[in-house]
Order: C-alpha cells, then structure tokens, then sequence
C-alpha cells in the first residue's frame, strides 16, 4: 500500500473506532438499566453480559486463525452486519433467553475498551500503516477517539430517561432508541469500510501458517493478557452501572454524567502513552500507570460513601487505559508484519474470553452483597498481571 493510501485508511480506521466507542459507550450505560427494567435479576444481568464477550471471544479466536486467508475488509463489512442485527435484537426483544442468544452471537460491547472483532483486523491495518514511535503514536490516536466518543455515548445513554420524563414515554421503551441508534451507527461504520484501499485487504495465503514464527511470545502474552482481562471482568461498565446503582442509588441520569467524565479522562490520558514509551520504554508504560489505577479500582470498591467511590473511579479511569497504546505497539512490533492480525486476535481473545467469566460472578457478589467485592477482586487480579509482566517481558525489546 502507498504511503497516501496507508494514511487514508488509518483515517478511516481511526474514524470507525470513534463512531463503534460511541455506540459501546451509549448500550454499556443503558444495558444494566433497560435489562432491570424487563425484570432480570443480577445474575440474569451478569449471565448476558457473559453472553456477550463469550462471543466476542469465539469470533475473535475464529478470526485470529483464519485471518491471513480473508479480505480483512470483507471480515469488517461482516461484522457490521452482525452490528446491524445485534442493535435490532436488542431493541425489538424483551425476554432473558433471546436476548442471551443475541447477546452471544452479536457484537454487544459491555465495557469501555474495544473486545469485539472489528479491533484485530482494524489493528493489522493500522499496523501496516506505520512503524516504530509513530505506530505508538498513531494507536494512541485510534484509542483515543474510541474513549473519547465512548465518553459522549455514556453521556448521551442519559436522555431517553430525560426524554421519557419530559414526554411521559415509558422509560424502557425511550431507552429501546439506543439500540436502534446501535444498527443505525453500524451502517454508517460499513460504509465507510467499502471505502478502503482493495491494498488493506489480505489476499489468501494457503501456504502462510498463522504465528509460524511468533508463536511462543504472542502465547506468553495472551496468557498474561488473560490475567489482565480475568481481573477486569469484575469491573466492566455495564456492572459498575449495576452497582453504583444497588450500592449508592445513583440515578440513570447521574451515571451518565460520571462515565463520560471517566471516559473523557480515560481517552485524553492515552494520548501521553507515546510520550512516556520513548522515555521508559513499552513494557514500563504499560506497568507503571496500571499499578496506581489498580489500587484506585481497590478503593473504589472500599469506599463508603459515593462521591469517595465515584473519584476513586474517576481516578482510576485517568490512569487505567494508558497502558493500551502501548501494548498495541508492543504486540505489533514483536512479530513480523504477515503474523500481525493472528497476533492481534490470538492476544485479543483472552480480553474477551477471560472478562467473560467474572460478570457471572459479580451478578452473584450483587444478589447477596452490595459492597464492592468485585471491585476488589478485580483490582488484586491486575496487580498481579502488572508484576508478572514487568519480571517477564522488561528486558525483551521490540524487533
């Protein structure tokens, strides 16, 4: 691909992942809330959040194996129409088991990073467009406008309640929009897919094996990954939601306020990412702004009163997702460039597939306590992710 061409499709990626965060910002705040006004219980809740990233997670892996054989912008335009039917079923149906069966096929995004399908694909492209410090800066970017419209969606997740109440449309009908807003976003993200460079697509490889020389590394960092994404389970959006709401009574509109100013902390943060990996290096980026938002999420959960709990959260969300760029760039530069895109979903996968256990479990922790114990768990989990990593891959360097 040209050097013009490369730079117009990571524009075009960048916007994407703005306009899919905005969407996962928007349903992540109004899931825990539409799906208790149906009536489902905690666990219920927590089973369909389960749903949603155990899918993610099956189509990541599939993706992840077969990838250097597949148009990657086919792949893209594939996914936005399993987008499209995910917001359909979301808006038009009312039951627990449909709704779990929609939930485990389609591309429902309960957390504020990126765990879907569309993100190892969008990754290798991006990749392929630059190299050394500006692939750091460049994913730095591509994060930060996920987060940052991520932010705008949970803020804007507070106007059906506003509209309901000015109108006197019922509440859980108002809050159907937002999935229609959903399928409507994946429309416009297909569009602008059909408008990459035929160079972004793979061509198919029948004699390429997947991680044929990356092999050993990439699986030491998705177990470590897992461990990460194990602990982050217990905190993802949709719950934190839940139990702002069990624990302290936050109302709809309130929260929405508080994740789009988390997320706005969260997305300008990356944009230090690049910075201080030139200083300190990838693996040390990754670690030493994990740390300190780990022990904020540990906090949080302790705390006994909300506006303790909510700036602890915020603080957390100013520190906690700096360390993505950084890994990005590090899983990119450390394989050859034909291994990316299996690098990027074989990495990928546990974040989807190990935070799919806890939100069982949280659900669980809510039914019987209102503290917050998964909070907690969670925040010990990735502590230890950020030792092990640091004793393991500080003096490894990227190729």
């Amino acid at each position: 691909m040209t050097g013009h061409a490369a730079a117009r499709d990571a524009h075009r990626i960048v916007v994407t992942r703005a306009l899919r965060g905005f969407a996962d910002g928007l349903v992540s705040v109004l899931l825990a809330g539409h799906l208790t006004r149906l009536g489902f219980s905690s666990l219920q809740v927590g089973a369909i959040v389960t749903g949603t990233l155990l899918g993610s997670a099956t189509l990541t892996i599939a993706l992840g194996l077969i990838a250097h054989r597949l148009a990657l912008r086919r792949v893209l335009l594939g996914a936005s129409l399993v987008m499209v039917a995910t917001g359909v079923a979301f808006a038009g149906l009312t039951t627990f088991w449909p709704l779990l069966v929609a939930a485990v096929l389609g591309t429902l995004n309960p957390s504020t990073g990126d765990v879907s399908v569309f993100l190892p694909v969008e990754q290798a492209v991006l990749a392929d467009a630059t190299d050394g410090d500006e692939r750091t800066r460049l994913f730095a970017w591509y994060n930060t406008a996920g987060n940052l419209a991520g932010a705008l969606g949970s803020l804007a997740s507070g106007l059906p309640a506003v509209v309901a109440h000015l109108t006197g449309l019922d509440v859980a009908l108002a809050e159907r929009s937002g999935f229609v807003v959903y399928a409507l976003i994946a429309v416009v993200v297909a569009t602008i897919y059909l408008r990459l460079a035929p160079a972004a697509e793979m061509g198919p490889g029948p004699t390429r094996v997947p991680l044929a020389r990356s092999r050993r590394i990439v699986i030491r960092l998705a177990l470590l990954f897992g461990l990460d994404s194990f602990g982050g389970g217990f905190a993802v959006q949709t719950l934190l939601v839940l139990w702002l709401y069990k624990r302290f009574a936050l109302s709809m509109e309130l929260m929405a306020s508080v994740f789009f100013v988390a997320g706005l902390a969260s997305a300008l943060s990356q944009l230090v990412s690049p910075w201080l990996a030139r200083r300190i290096g990838l693996v040390r980026t990754m670690v030493y702004t994990h740390l300190p938002g780990n022990a904020f999420l540990i906090a949080a959960g302790l705390a006994p009163t909300a506006p303790l709990a909510v700036t602890c959260l915020l603080l957390r969300a100013s520190l906690s997702q700096m360390d993505v760029p950084a890994r990005q760039a590090y899983v990119m530069a450390v394989v050859p460039p034909e291994e990316r895109a299996a690098a990027a979903s074989v990495t990928n996968v546990p974040r989807s597939l190990m935070t799919a256990i806890p939100p069982l479990f949280t659900g669980l922790m809510l039914e019987h306590s209102t503290l917050g114990w998964p909070l907690v768990c969670g925040g010990v989990l990735k502590i230890a992710y950020d030792l092990l990593l640091l004793a393991g891959f500080r003096k490894h360097a990227p190729v």
